[in-house]
């Protein structure tokens, strides 16, 4: 009813040329919050929310604090350099070594079930709440709201909005505690709510998939996440390497192109070792090493490079940033040195 006398509103706006048409385009892509928000109620109504899951959305307002974080994320703002020395920290590897070493036996056991490989549950870990320390203070529903009323992503994080309404419906987590980082993403592995329904893991069986105080669960999520983005265990995630001239990277575009996460657009075609040597790309202590790699191109100036094999497009699966994707691989490699 509400949607049926908005329409006739502009309608007769339109009708007597007080709403232009560029107006009504404006409106519709991005129609006042509140408005926004009770479209938004009413679908989750026809979707078959509970009216005790929908009432959390009442009050909610956009976070203008949300749009500037969206606006200027570290992995867009900081050079490679940059970013990896405030994550892959002195700190960061004593503490994931301590971790792996004090419970490697359940970490070799989930591992081992998922099929990946244990330093890596440790690394993501470390990364995404610094080992559970930190899980974000921010409403998940209210992030997620301001974010799908933006017009930017406005699908992507509409579809997560409802995603957070299925959890908070299913009872997996109450709205007191439905709380997390600004982009939405919840628990100690930092799950958005699609992440959470399709892999979030109940590994100790007592009837939760709790991936915000259950250790068990929050390493098996992330297991799992990585062995249904084709993880091979065993296999390394890249290289570090060095450069000693410039690169021409219109001549290493690759042939394929890879569809859906945008940091492909960043790396070049996969060549061997050998191939990389010839170019002036230089790696120490794998000379007997015939697989190809791609390279992540480097910003301007840098002549630090990271060669990236099969999984890391697994790590990509998690967190679409080549930054971030290096920060976890780095962070494994130093755990179990």
């Amino acid at each position: 009813m509400k949607r049926l006398l908005l329409n006739l509103l502009i309608f007769s706006l339109l009708s007597f040329g007080l709403l232009t048409k560029a107006d009504f385009v404006l409106a519709k892509e991005n129609p006042e919050f509140s408005l926004w928000l009770e479209n938004i109620r009413e679908e989750a109504r026809e979707k078959g929310f509970k009216e005790s899951t929908i009432k959390a959305l009442d009050n909610i307002e956009p976070d203008p604090r949300i749009l500037k974080f969206d606006r200027k994320q570290p992995e867009f703002v900081q050079t490679f350099e940059e970013y990896l020395a405030a994550r892959v920290t002195k700190y960061r590897i004593k503490k994931g070594r301590k971790y792996y070493q004090d419970n490697r036996e359940i970490l070799e056991q989930i591992a081992e079930k998922y099929q990946i490989d244990a330093p890596f549950i440790i690394a993501f870990w470390g990364l995404e709440s610094n080992f559970g320390s930190y899980q974000g203070k921010y409403s998940i529903l209210r992030s997620l709201a301001t974010l799908a009323h933006d017009p930017r992503r406005t699908t992507f994080f509409t579809k997560e909005l409802f995603k957070a309404l299925q959890i908070l419906d299913e009872g997996h987590i109450s709205i007191e505690k439905f709380v997390g980082g600004w982009a939405g993403a919840m628990g100690q592995n930092q799950f958005m709510p699609s992440s959470f329904l399709h892999y979030a893991q109940d590994f100790d069986g007592d009837g939760n998939k709790n991936i915000w105080d259950n250790q068990q669960d929050i390493w098996a999520s992330i297991a799992n996440y990585l062995s249904k983005n084709r993880w091979h265990k065993g296999k390394i995630w890249g290289l570090s390497a060095s450069i000693s001239n410039p690169l021409d990277f219109d001549q290493l575009k690759p042939t394929d192109k890879v569809s859906g996460c945008r940091a492909f657009r960043h790396h070049t075609k996969a060549l061997s070792l050998a191939e990389w040597s010839k170019l002036g790309v230089k790696v120490l202590g794998r000379e007997n090493d015939t697989a190809k790699y791609a390279m992540v191109k480097p910003d301007e100036g840098e002549t630090k490079v990271y060669l990236v094999g099969p999984n890391f497009r697994g790590i990509l699966a998690y967190n679409c940033a080549n930054k971030y994707a290096v920060s976890v691989g780095l962070l494994a490699d130093q755990i179990v040195l």
